[in-house]
């Protein structure tokens, strides 16, 4: 195991507050340091914008615990190390022909903590990364390990977890055969049109997104396509909302290939290789959720604050999830809009102007993404989720002394 102090989050604008962090190479190793510690907490790869994954005790680091990828004999669950990174397994599930339903943009995030934060990819018809979760195994206040599996009452609530109930070391997902997949990309759609269609553009493919910085258009729609099973190929669109396909490119080291080809689905569904820099590089990155019926609207609203946004804006990616009934969900009740922000990274300017920007938002009642910046507390956050009173009642059942609590769970959900 190795100790070090003074750590940083992946973008480098948060220093984790633990005395230490420690990064275990076995199970037997995790158990040992969450029974002799008074205050942990786990961490994967370091994607959160925010204290999330931050403790004033000891931080496990759990990417070096061994995948151990188990496909279950009826092929529809995979079993393998919170830590694992999605970029890394999914090849090893594809040559298992297996697949995962969904990724989410970057292939580097550690499988743990997508889950524990409601990360996500894109479908309007996908559930988030969250609703594949079958089992989780969870060393608890005294070191032991206990499994939570779905159909227990406690899953809903313990799917996204924040870190907040135990230690997950290892995940079970569900899977499905293995397929393939295009990307094609079109645009520029003009703002008013892109608005007024969003539903047809979202529905265009298995998983679509769409960027903009609010200005006159939305710059480009990527489109992913599944391939059917003995097929070579699939037929898209020649145009979507008189926007034109655009040539596309081939995988440049940087982005997976957007030209049409077909290609396996853990090479097109992420948008970067897991051998490249993941987005940007210097970034900080808000997203907020609202119900997919009022894109339009919260779309406009938002626009209407482009000319604060545009100077410390990369880019806006567009996305749909699912509606799931997980009780920290932010796609909990009905399809929803995701509205991400990779910004430049100017963290206190973004930090001034969030609070404007969730203003805008709290009409479409607006949840944020649990792993990015945000402005809104305990009392803002409470209204928008009805089961966090469940939530709260179960990190009291499972860790009574409160050896997993955090600044970021006592802040914003007052756990």
């Amino acid at each position: 195991m190795r100790s070090t102090t003074s750590e940083l989050n992946w973008s480098g604008t948060v220093t984790y507050t633990a005395e230490r962090v420690v990064r275990p190479t076995s199970l037997d190793d995790v158990a040992d340091l969450v029974a002799r510690s008074p205050r942990v907490h786990g961490l994967g790869t370091r994607h959160s914008f925010n204290d999330v994954a931050d403790t004033p005790g000891v931080l496990l680091d759990l990417t070096a615990v061994p995948t151990d990828l188990v496909v279950a004999e009826d092929r529809r669950t995979a079993t393998m190390g919170a830590g694992t990174r999605y970029g890394v397994v999914a090849p090893d599930l594809d040559a298992a022909g297996v697949a995962l339903h969904n990724e989410g943009s970057l292939p580097h995030i550690s499988l743990g903590g997508a889950v524990a934060t409601g990360t996500h990819g894109s479908g309007t018809a996908l559930g988030s990364l969250s609703t594949a979760v079958a089992a989780l195994e969870v060393v608890g206040p005294d070191g032991t390990t206990s499994t939570i599996r779905r159909g227990d009452p406690a899953m809903q609530g313990a799917a996204i977890h924040l870190g907040l109930l135990g230690i997950v070391t290892r995940v079970t997902v569900d899977v499905q055969p293995s397929y393939r997949m295009r990307q094609d990309t079109y645009g520029p759609i003009a703002w008013d049109t892109f608005t007024a269609g969003a539903a047809e553009v979202f529905a265009a493919g298995y998983s679509v997104c769409a960027y903009t910085v609010f200005g006159d258009t939305v710059s480009e729609v990527l489109v992913k396509s599944r391939v059917p099973d003995g097929a070579d190929d699939v037929a898209v669109p020649a145009d979507l909302l008189g926007a034109p396909r655009l040539p596309g490119a081939p995988g440049d080291g940087h982005h997976t290939a957007r030209d049409g080809s077909v290609g396996p689905w853990w090479d097109r569904l992420p948008h970067f290789p897991i051998d490249a820099v993941p987005s940007v590089g210097s970034e900080v990155q808000s997203e907020h959720f609202v119900p997919l019926r009022h894109a339009a609207a919260a779309l406009d609203a938002l626009r209407g604050l482009a000319h604060r946004i545009q100077p410390h804006l990369h880019v806006s990616e567009l996305r749909t999830m699912a509606a799931d009934d997980l009780w920290l969900s932010p796609t909990q009740g009905e399809d929803v809009l995701c509205i991400a922000f990779t910004w430049k990274k100017h963290p206190a300017e973004v930090a001034a102007l969030l609070p404007d920007l969730e203003v805008r938002l709290a009409p479409f009642g607006g949840r944020p993404h649990w792993g990015k910046m945000s402005s809104l507390d305990a009392t803002a956050v409470a209204a928008l989720y009805p089961r966090l009173p469940d939530f709260r009642a179960l990190v009291a059942t499972r860790d009574p002394d409160r050896k997993f609590a955090s600044a970021f769970g006592e802040r914003v959900l007052g756990t």
